[in-house]
C-alpha cells in the first residue's frame, strides 16, 4: 500500500493495541539500480534480526512467535521491488501483515510493542501533503490524485469527462461555407458545469488542497459556471491534452507545490513565534511530552528524522544510549515520538513534519499550546 490509502479510519486501525507482540520493521529503499540491489540483503538482514529478538524475548510464547515469523515470511515473499520508492514498511502480528512502500526514507529499525510503529506513516503522509489535480480544457477534464513524487490518474467519480462532440452538418457546410467547432459555446459551459458538480463531490468526499492546470479561457469559464475551481490553491495556465503524462504533468506542478511548502512551512514558524509571545510555548522533547500528555498541546512540530529511545522517571524523559537500552524494561521506551505522536493525536493536536535542523534550537520537537 501507499500512503493514498492511509485514510484516518485506517489509522485509527493500525494505531489500536495489539497482543505482544505487533512487529514493525522499517528500511530506507531505492527507486532504482543499481543501489536497488541492496534492499534485498538488508530486508534478508532485518527479517533476521526481528525472528532473534522474538526469540530471545522471554514474553513471547513458541505458539505466538512461530505463527508471527509465518506471517513475517509471507510478507517479505509479497514484497515487490519494482513498486519500491524511498521506504518500506512490514507490520507484522500473529493474525496478519501488512505492506507499505513510503515516497520518503525511514530509518533501518526493529521494533516490538503492542501496537504498530505508524509514525513513519504518518509522516509520510503528511510530508507528501496529498492533493487533487483538475487538467480541464473545452474537450476534456481529469482528475489526478498525488503527492510530492507521485501521480495518478483518478478513474472515477465520473472521472474522466469528455464533452459530446457535435456531429458534422455537410448541409450546413455546403449553404454557409462554415466548418462546425467541437461543440457549441453553451455545450462548452454546460460541459464545465458538470466537472464543477464531479469535483465539487469528490472535494467534499476527501477535502484536499486543489490545483488546476488548463488554458486561461478554460479556468475562467470554470470559474464563471461553477463553485469548486474557487477553492484552488494554485493554478498553471498551461494546455492539458487529454494525452497528458504523469510524469508531464507533475512537472508542471512543481513550481506550484514547491511554494505551497514553503508557505506551509512559514506559517508553522509563524506560530510558533506567536505561541512564544503569549507564553504557550513547549520546546525540547521532555517540555513536549508534557504538554501533551496533559492535552494542552494544539499544534506539534517535529524533525523529520527525530527519534530518541528514553527512560521514563518521575514523569520526565532520561535519554538512554542504545547499547545501554534494555527494551524488556517497562520504563524504557524505544521510540519516544512515535509514542507522542500517536498521543498527540489522540488529543487532537495538529501534528506536522519539519525538515531535519529546522527545529535544532528547540531540540528537535516544538509544540503550540492550546493554554
Amino acid at each position: 500500500m501507499d500512503t493514498d490509502a492511509l485514510t484516518a479510519g485506517l489509522l485509527r486501525e493500525l494505531r489500536a493495541a495489539k497482543p505482544y507482540p505487533a512487529l514493525s520493521l522499517t528500511m530506507p529503499t531505492h527507486r532504482r539500480a543499481p543501489d536497488n540491489a541492496q534492499d534485498a540483503v538488508r530486508l534478508r538482514n532485518l527479517v533476521a534480526e526481528a525472528v532473534s529478538r522474538l526469540e530471545a524475548d522471554p514474553a513471547v510464547t513458541r505458539e505466538s512467535g512461530n505463527a508471527l515469523k509465518e506471517q513475517l515470511d509471507r510478507a517479505v515473499t509479497e514484497v515487490d521491488p519494482r513498486r519500491a520508492l524511498d521506504a518500506l514498511i512490514v507490520l507484522v502480528t500473529a493474525d496478519e501483515h501488512q505492506i507499505w512502500q513510503l515516497p520518503r526514507t525511514a530509518p533501518e529499525r526493529v521494533v516490538l510493542s503492542d501496537t504498530y510503529l505508524t509514525r513513519n506513516l504518518v509522516a509520510a503522509k503528511a510530508q507528501a501533503q496529498p492533493f487533487w489535480a483538475l487538467t480541464v480544457s473545452a474537450g476534456h477534464a481529469a482528475l489526478w490524485s498525488g503527492t510530492q513524487d507521485v501521480l495518478n490518474e483518478e478513474r472515477a467519480d465520473g472521472f474522466p469527462l469528455a464533452a459530446p462532440q457535435e456531429a458534422p452538418d455537410p448541409q450546413r457546410e455546403e449553404q454557409i461555407g462554415d466548418t462546425p467547432s467541437t461543440f457549441t459555446d453553451e455545450e462548452t459551459r454546460n460541459f464545465l458545469r458538470t466537472v464543477d458538480e464531479k469535483l465539487r463531490a469528490v472535494l467534499a468526499a476527501d477535502p484536499r488542497p486543489l490545483y488546476l492546470v488548463g488554458l486561461a479561457p478554460a479556468l475562467a469559464l470554470l470559474d464563471e459556471v461553477g463553485e469548486g475551481a474557487g477553492a484552488a490553491v494554485g493554478r498553471i495556465t498551461k494546455g492539458a491534452p487529454a494525452g497528458m503524462t504523469p510524469g508531464d504533468l507533475l512537472k508542471d506542478l512543481r513550481p506550484a507545490l514547491d511554494d505551497r511548502r514553503r508557505r506551509i512551512a512559514a506559517e508553522i514558524d509563524g506560530k510558533l513565534d506567536e505561541a512564544r509571545g503569549r507564553r504557550a510555548f513547549a520546546g525540547g522533547l521532555d517540555e513536549v511530552w508534557a504538554a501533551v500528555r496533559e492535552g494542552r498541546a494544539g499544534l506539534v512540530a517535529v524533525e523529520e528524522n527525530f527519534q530518541e529511545t528514553v527512560r521514563v522517571t518521575d514523569e520526565h524523559l532520561e535519554p538512554v544510549s542504545g547499547e545501554a537500552a534494555d527494551l524488556t524494561d517497562g520504563t524504557v521506551r524505544e521510540d519516544i515520538v512515535d509514542e507522542l505522536v500517536e498521543a498527540a493525536l489522540d488529543n487532537g493536536a495538529d501534528v506536522v513534519f519539519l525538515a531535519d535542523d529546522s527545529l535544532a534550537e528547540h531540540g528537535r520537537i516544538a509544540a503550540a499550546l492550546r493554554y
